[in-house]
């Protein structure tokens, strides 16, 4: 298999805080380490917003009237993520409420940088097809999430 490769486009329409900076480097960081956790290669997009636009997005994709904190749209649900050779493969989008995020790190008493890198990695294994419907679903992904954010040494 080749080597693991993963391009990462970013786009904040929200202030970041200084404990994520610099953000590009850390959002690849942390993505690759996941891409490489599961010798998966492709092309990603991160968005950052705030609580009001994640919250018209869930409403409109899940049909959930509340702000998340993150949400996942697959480019290749149910396809082969295999590839084509010299192709990148676009594995979809990755939606972060950053207001939530902090939110969500004081209420678990654990770094924002935890925080996001937990998001990230969760929003990334759905793109690859992880889900946490039924328990042995969770316990896979709750599983896979940990060793990816240990190896960050990103624990709580």
């Amino acid at each position: 298999m080749s080597e693991t490769s993963l391009s990462v486009i970013l786009d904040a329409e929200v202030a970041v805080p200084d404990e994520l900076m610099p953000i590009e480097e850390y959002v690849e960081t942390v993505l690759m380490a996941a891409a490489k956790h599961l010798h998966c290669s492709g092309e990603v997009s991160v968005l950052l917003v705030d609580n009001k636009t994640i919250h018209q997005l869930n409403l409109q994709y899940r049909n959930v009237d509340r702000p998340t904190d993150v949400l996942s749209f697959p480019q290749l649900e149910g396809e082969d993520i295999g590839g084509l050779p010299n192709e990148p493969i676009l594995l979809g989008d990755i939606v972060v409420s950053l207001p939530m995020a902090i939110q969500q790190a004081k209420d678990y008493n654990h770094s924002l940088r935890r925080e996001f890198g937990f998001l990230l990695v969760h929003g990334f294994l759905h793109l690859l097809g992880f889900d946490h419907g039924s328990e042995e679903e969770e316990k896979e992904m709750f599983g896979l999430q940990e060793e990816i954010l240990q190896s960050l040494q990103l624990t709580r």
